[in-house]
């Protein structure tokens, strides 16, 4: 799964990389209300994380509506204007000021993990506070005028269906131009300051900026809703007002102001951008990666421990690369194994769509017969196996959606085809162990079960949401499932692209390398050819985003160790994933601090 929201964004700095467990997060079955038998600290910490909650997605209804709160999704949010910003701030400050005046002692165990998620949420949004990341407002992989225009279908996280969906969509686009004409006045303080963005990433963004620009009102793609009103369904005189409003929002207002921006970028912009491609070249910059860094990870690791901590990954992996390239045939280094593979005829035999689906289905079968015996508690909720829409499946990647907290909707793992004849099968079942069983799915379709507050089921953080689709991904070999040297060079070839993630992140971000010089490392340890640019070119926009995933495994995997190590023939595996799972998303310390707990007791 792959954050689609720059993580410096405020609000959402703690949101889940996933698809929304609702569509209305007034209609879940959210954290059961306080009792009258409540205390009066349990009755204060659970009204203080409501409003946290609720303040979170005001602040940000954009990232809201990722998250699958659609109560705002009629608002685009101003969080970059630098008033707003400092409002937001000042907020958070608040809260946490008054959720220390709690005594944590006097809570029980569930509200006291409520605390200790909140608290850490808390000081990790107000430790981006020094760092100016309004000024750098706009990026290629998740620019607002993009972002609303992927919305305008009504197949994602926004339903478009009903009069009032509409004119929610046609708000958020009326208030389009304003956000653009603060973005320009933000880039041109962020001009003076020399906080700016690479050249290549604008670069990057500028033709889809003029591409959105160059529509006309009636094919632009934010007047899609307009092509597909009801019919029966809608009244006359409310299809007509739409279609007029629509048109005079887009053509009138919307495209005048893309038309504004994109020039803007192209005329004073861009000659200003930098030639360095990371954050440490920026004011304060080593200290503003670490802070990135630190949200990623929920971890105190510095970034030259996580460069480390890749080499020592990377090289690993090679080792086991090397063995089983032999198995396969191949006998050159393991660096030219993934493209070796990727171009041999015998491991992509498929001729149809179907004929991947069955794989999936089949594999499916195979796990049903074999994680009980890993696992204590399975989620209640189906999961379904689809593939990606054709309309999507172009730009999509391989993705999981959790279930409706109502249980209306099953969990559905959105398998990517756009050729059945070049599709590669030897990822497909580490990818199902991660996308579907026991990963996301395992994680993500319990959370509507779990009894806890707002913030906590539609939040989390990515270290242990991918941190634990990695770790699912290992369990693999204990399933005898990569038994098959190509499943199992599909694991290997992964989970090496994951490790040498952190080498370029932080070569980057930390270390001063060049664009040039990440690509050049992509392309040597992972085989790639054109997917070393846009891979960079991610992590340049996103500092310490692809951090999450392999950190959030290793960590996982080293708390497994400690307590088989400490228990013995105590230890269970099954009991441990229930540690790991039976309290939703929590910070990599909190986890920590449980798993110990839990062997002292087991003890």
């Amino acid at each position: 799964m792959n954050l689609r929201i720059k993580p410096a964004a405020l609000a959402t700095a703690m949101l889940l990389a996933v698809a929304p467990l609702a569509h209305n997060a007034s209609a879940a079955a959210a954290a059961a209300p306080a009792s009258s038998t409540a205390t009066a600290p349990q009755k204060r910490l659970l009204a203080l994380a409501d409003e946290y909650y609720d303040a979170v997605a005001r602040f940000d209804p954009m990232n809201a509506t990722a998250s699958g709160n659609n109560r705002y999704d009629d608002q685009i949010g101003l969080t970059i204007s630098p008033q707003r910003r400092e409002r937001q701030f000042a907020l958070y400050r608040q809260y946490a000021k008054r959720l220390h005046a709690i005594p944590r002692a006097q809570l029980g165990r569930e509200d006291r993990i409520s605390y200790d998620i909140l608290d850490f949420e808390l000081k990790a949004l107000l430790s981006l506070a020094p760092f100016p990341d309004h000024l750098l407002p706009l990026e290629q992989m998740s620019s607002m005028p993009v972002m609303l225009a992927n919305l305008a279908s009504g197949d994602g996280p926004q339903p478009i269906g009903t009069v009032k969906e509409y004119e929610a969509y046609l708000s958020r686009l009326q208030q389009l131009p304003g956000w653009i004409d603060q973005a320009i006045v933000n880039m041109r303080e962020g001009m003076r300051k020399g906080v700016v963005q690479p050249k290549a990433l604008m670069a990057s963004l500028l033709p889809q900026l003029k591409s959105l620009a160059a529509a006309g009102a009636d094919t632009s793609a934010y007047a899609a809703p307009v092509k597909k009103l009801p019919g029966a369904a809608f009244a006359d005189a409310d299809k007509q007002r739409l279609a007029a409003a629509y048109r005079d929002a887009v053509g009138a207002k919307v495209l005048p102001a893309l038309a504004r921006l994109a020039a803007f970028i192209e005329t004073d912009y861009l000659p200003a951008c930098r030639d360095t491609a990371g954050y440490g070249a920026l004011p304060n910059g080593a200290a503003w990666y670490q802070a990135y860094v630190a949200l990623q990870t929920t971890t105190a690791l510095k970034p030259d421990e996580v460069h480390a901590i890749g080499l020592q990954e990377v090289a690993r992996i090679q080792q086991q690369m090397e063995a089983v390239g032999g198995k396969l045939g191949y006998t050159g280094p393991a660096a030219g194994l993934p493209l070796w593979v990727s171009k041999q005829p015998q491991f992509s035999p498929f001729k149809t769509d179907a004929d991947v689906q069955a794989v999936f289905h089949q594999l499916n079968a195979q796990l049903d017969s074999k994680l009980p015996a890993m696992f204590s508690v399975l989620p209640k909720a189906k999961l379904d196996l689809q593939l990606e829409p054709a309309l999507t499946r172009a730009t999509a990647a391989n993705h999981y959606t959790a279930p409706s907290t109502d249980g209306s909707r099953p969990g559905v793992f959105w398998s990517v085809v756009n050729d059945a004849t070049k599709y590669n099968a030897t990822g497909m079942t580490t990818l199902y162990l991660h996308e579907g069983k026991p990963g996301h799915h395992f994680h993500l379709a319990r959370m509507p079960e779990l009894a806890m507050p707002d913030f906590r089921k539609f939040g989390g953080n990515n270290a242990y949401t991918e941190g634990w689709a990695l770790y699912a991904e290992s369990l693999g070999n204990e399933m005898g499932v990569f038994d098959d040297p190509a499943q199992y060079f599909g694991h290997l070839n992964a989970a090496l692209f994951r490790s040498a993630r952190l080498v370029v992140d932080t070569g980057l971000h930390a270390k001063g390398w060049t664009r040039e010089q990440a690509i050049a490392y992509m392309r040597d340890t992972l085989g790639f050819e054109g997917r070393a640019k846009s891979e960079t070119e991610r992590y340049m926009a996103w500092p310490g985003q692809a951090l999450g995933y392999k950190i959030g495994q290793l960590r996982i995997s080293a708390l497994r160790e400690r307590a088989e190590k400490a228990l013995g023939p105590r230890f269970n595996l099954p009991a441990f994933h229930e540690v790991v799972l039976g309290d939703g998303t929590v910070p990599l310390s909190l986890l920590e601090a449980k798993v110990d707990q839990w062997i002292a007791e087991t003890k």
